[in-house]
């Protein structure tokens, strides 16, 4: 459904006027006026979004160490081995890069204390909330990532 068949939907255009931001979905997110960007209510949204994403991190960092201390056992068979060590492998290039996207989230919980959340660090532009329900840890519009992308594509890093 387009953005604009959600705004004049007059359940989801109103349904944010009564409830807290934590309980909103994204199709009322996204039916809210424009006057409303990053509004309390909307802050408050991507909080506990931000906020549920970090421990679900937490909690599948704290599942990899259980699992990796198990499957410490000997097994003689050199390719079953291989295969562990592989599985293990892969599984810690994954913890890694929630390492890094905890960083991200953090920094973003940072930007909705300081009131820069949802707002391009490079032009100073609303980034969307399009953009910001599909990647909440978003700082740059969607203008400004495919001028960088394209950047680091012609002239590399």
């Amino acid at each position: 459904m387009p953005q604009n068949d959600l705004k004049t939907d007059p359940n989801l255009a109103n349904a944010w006027k009564t409830k807290a931001g934590c309980d909103l979905t994204d199709a009322e997110l996204l039916a809210m006026p424009d006057s409303e960007y990053m509004s309390d209510q909307q802050l408050e949204f991507f909080r506990s979004r931000l906020q549920r994403q970090k421990e679900d991190l937490l909690a599948n960092a704290g599942e990899t160490t259980e699992h990796l201390r198990e499957d410490t056992s000997i097994v003689p068979d050199p390719a079953d081995r291989a295969t562990i060590e592989e599985e293990h492998a892969l599984e810690l290039r994954t913890r890694d890069r929630e390492r890094k996207l905890l960083k991200k989230i953090s920094q973003s919980i940072s930007r909705i204390d300081a009131g820069d959340y949802g707002y391009c660090d490079e032009t100073g532009e609303p980034i969307g909330l399009g953009r910001l329900l599909a990647r909440p840890t978003a700082t740059l519009s969607l203008e400004a990532q495919q001028r960088r992308e394209l950047k680091q594509k012609l002239f590399g890093d």
